[in-house]
C-alpha cells in the first residue's frame, strides 16, 4: 500500500475519534497505535520466519534482538489486541501493552502513552479504530521509509504545526547525509525532531558495510510528544542514542553541554523569534545572534559543538545566506572568515510538507585543510519534480549528482565549475559581494546552447501532446455528429 493511501485511511481512523477529546489528542492516540501495529507487524515477519526454519525459536527473545526486531510479549501483539477490539476493557489491554512494551525496553520507560482507559475516550470508537488497522507498517519495505515520523508529520500538517516545527524530508536528509559521510565517530543533532537523520545515519553506515556500533548518537528536542516519538523510532531500529534525561529547550537547557560531535545534522525551525539568549554564552564566539531570529544562534550552536575535525551539515531558511541584519551580517563574515564555511547548495520551493518556502543547507567544518581558502556553490533550484501539486521530491540521481560534485571538490579529483550548477570561490571574491552566500551570485548561468537545446526539447514534447488532444477533438466531434444523426439531426 502507498504512503498516500495509508495516510488517507490514518485520517479516516483519526476521524473516528473526533467529538469529546481535542484534535492534539486523539493525534496521539492514533500515534500510539501506529506504534504498536508497527513493532507487532515487524515481529511477525520475523516471528513467521523463525517459525519456517522449524528450529522452535520463534519466542527466544535472543533471535529478535539480532536482527533489530523488537520482541513482544504475547499479551502486547496486536493479534491479541484486535481479538478484543470489540470489549469494553479495550483501554485498559492497550495500556498493559504499552506497559508491557516498556519492560522489555527500559530507554521507553515512561516514554509510550498509557492512557486508553481514561473514560472521556470512547471505547466503541477506539475498538473500531483498532479493527480499522488492516495494513503492514512494520515489514522491511515499510521500515525503509521512515514511516513513523512520515506519518507524524502527516499529522503536524492536519493540526498546523508550531513554532516552524516540522518533519524533514527523506530527500533531504538523503543528500545531507551523502554530503557529510557519517562513518564512524558521534552523531548529533540539537533539534531530531522523530530522528529520521539518526535513522538515515544508520542506513548509510549499513549500506557501506559499516557497524551499527561505530557511531553514538546524540540528540535533543524542544516538544514533548516528538522527542518521545524518537526516542520510539530508535527503539523500533535497535538504535541506541542519547537524547538527554527529556525534552529540553536546546538554548536554555543544553542536555550536551561538553559534547564535540564529529558529525552534525540538522533542520532547526526557522526564524524562531522567541528563544533564551544569555549575552555571555561561550556559544557566541563569533558574535551575539539577534533576540528576533534564532537563526544564526543554531548556526553559531552548531558550530561550538563540533569537534577539531567534525563537519555539519544542516537545513536553514534562504535569508540566512545574505541577510543583512547587523548582527547576523557580522557573525557570517565571522565564520567565513574563519574558514568555516564549506559549501552552500541552493534547493527548490516545495520540498517540505507543511511549508512551500525554499531553502538552503549550509555545510561548515572545522577542517578545511587546502581549501580553507575556498566556499563551494551549488544551485540545485531547478531539481527535483512535482510528484504531487504541491510537492517536489529529488531522485537518487540527482542527490547524487550534488554530493558528489561536492566530494570531487573536496577530495581535489576531477572537480570542474559548471555554469549555472557550481562554482568554487575563493573568500576574496565572498568578501566583494559583501560576504552573501547565495550560490546564484557566484555560479552564474546555463550556456545559451544548454537552454536553446532544453527549449527545443520542451517545444517538441509539446507539439506531440497538442497533436494527440487534436486527435481526440477530430474523434470526439465525428462520434457527436454519428449519435446525432441517429436521432436525426445532422450538422
Amino acid at each position: 500500500m502507498s504512503l498516500l493511501n495509508i495516510e488517507s485511511q490514518l485520517w479516516e481512523m483519526a476521524d473516528k475519534l473526533r467529538g469529546n477529546i481535542s484534535a492534539n489528542e486523539y493525534k496521539d492516540v492514533v500515534l500510539g497505535l501506529i506504534f504498536l501495529k508497527y513493532i507487532s507487524d515487524s515481529f511477525d515477519e520475523r516471528y513467521q520466519e523463525l517459525v519456517a526454519q522449524g528450529e522452535g525459536f520463534e519466542e527466544d527473545e535472543d533471535f529478535y534482538i539480532a536482527e533489530n526486531v523488537f520482541f513482544v510479549p504475547q499479551l502486547a501483539r496486536w493479534g491479541y489486541i484486535k481479538s478484543n477490539a470489540k470489549q469494553p476493557t479495550i483501554g485498559q489491554i492497550i495500556d498493559d501493552a504499552m506497559i508491557l512494551i516498556e519492560k522489555e525496553n527500559k530507554s521507553l520507560k515512561g516514554v509510550l502513552p498509557k492512557n486508553y482507559a481514561r473514560p472521556e475516550l470512547d471505547k466503541i470508537k477506539l475498538g473500531e479504530l483498532v479493527d480499522l488497522f488492516s495494513f503492514n507498517l512494520g515489514n522491511k519495505e515499510a521500515k525503509s521509509q521512515d514511516i513513523l515520523g512520515r506519518v507524524y508529520e502527516y499529522f503536524l500538517s492536519k493540526f498546523g504545526s508550531t513554532d516552524g516545527e516540522f518533519y524533514t524530508p527523506p530527500s533531504i536528509v538523503k543528500l545531507l547525509v551523502g554530503m557529510i559521510e557519517p562513518y564512524k565517530g558521534r552523531v548529533y543533532d540539537p533539534c531530531c525532531g522523530s530522528g529520521g537523520m539518526f535513522v538515515q545515519s544508520a542506513k548509510f553506515v549499513e549500506q557501506h558495510q559499516g557497524r551499527l556500533g561505530d557511531i553514538s548518537i546524540y540528540g535533543q528536542e524542544y516538544n514533548a510528544s516528538t522527542w518521545k516519538l524518537a526516542k520510539m523510532n530508535l527503539a523500533i531500529r535497535g538504535i541506541d542514542g542519547n537524547l538527554g534525561e527529556r525534552d529540553a529547550d536546546t538554548f536554555g537547557n543544553d542536555q550536551h553541554k561538553t559534547l564535540r560531535a564529529d558529525y552534525i545534522l540538522a533542520n532547526p525551525p526557522f526564524n524562531i523569534s522567541d528563544y533564551s539568549l544569555q549575552q555571555d554564552d561561550v556559544r557566541w564566539k563569533y558574535g551575539i545572534p539577534p533576540l528576533g531570529n534564532a537563526n544564526y544562534a543554531w548556526i553559531s550552536h552548531i558550530i561550538s559543538k563540533l569537534s577539531p575535525s567534525g563537519i555539519a551539515g544542516f537545513v536553514m531558511a534562504n535569508g540566512s545566506m545574505s541577510t543583512s541584519n547587523k548582527q547576523e551580517l557580522e557573525i557570517r563574515k565571522n565564520i567565513i572568515e574563519a574558514g568555516l564555511v564549506d559549501c552552500i547548495v541552493a534547493m527548490p520551493s516545495q520540498l517540505f510538507y507543511t511549508v512551500a518556502i525554499p531553502v538552503c543547507l549550509w555545510f561548515v567544518t572545522k577542517n578545511k585543510a587546502n581549501r580553507k581558502d575556498k566556499i563551494l556553490f551549488i544551485d540545485a533550484r531547478k531539481m527535483g519534480t512535482m510528484v504531487t501539486r504541491k510537492h517536489r521530491e529529488f531522485s537518487d540521481y540527482e542527490i547524487s549528482s550534488i554530493y558528489n560534485t561536492y566530494h570531487f571538490w573536496r577530495d581535489n579529483k576531477e572537480y570542474i565549475d559548471v555554469d549555472g550548477f557550481c562554482k568554487s570561490s575563493s573568500i576574496e571574491e565572498v568578501r566583494l559581494n559583501s560576504y552573501s552566500l547565495t550560490p546564484g551570485r557566484y555560479v552564474g548561468i546555463e550556456s545559451n546552447d544548454n537552454l536553446d537545446d532544453e527549449f527545443s526539447e520542451k517545444m517538441e514534447s509539446l507539439i506531440d501532446d497538442l497533436r494527440l488532444l487534436f486527435e481526440d477533438s477530430d474523434a470526439n466531434d465525428s462520434q457527436i455528429k454519428e449519435q446525432l444523426k441517429g436521432i436525426g439531426y445532422e450538422l
